[in-house]
């Protein structure tokens, strides 16, 4: 297992944003299980980075209107 030291701002946010990844995961139709997604290519992985990303400054800036 990889040696995580990204420390957790608020570790409180980590079940709303593992939620959030399986949803945008289902949306962008990749298919992940529970645990360990190693076997998932970097497009794929890419994919459902990149969308989270999105949709979150989306949220963002629908707040700061």
């Amino acid at each position: 297992m990889a040696n995580n030291s990204n420390k957790k701002l608020v570790p409180e946010a980590m079940s709303a944003l593992d939620k959030f990844k399986y949803e945008v995961a289902s949306e962008v139709g990749v298919t992940l299980k529970d645990g360990y997604n190693g076997d998932l290519s970097s497009r794929d992985a890419g994919r459902i980075g990149g969308n989270m990303v999105r949709k979150m400054i989306q949220q963002a800036e629908s707040q700061m209107k």
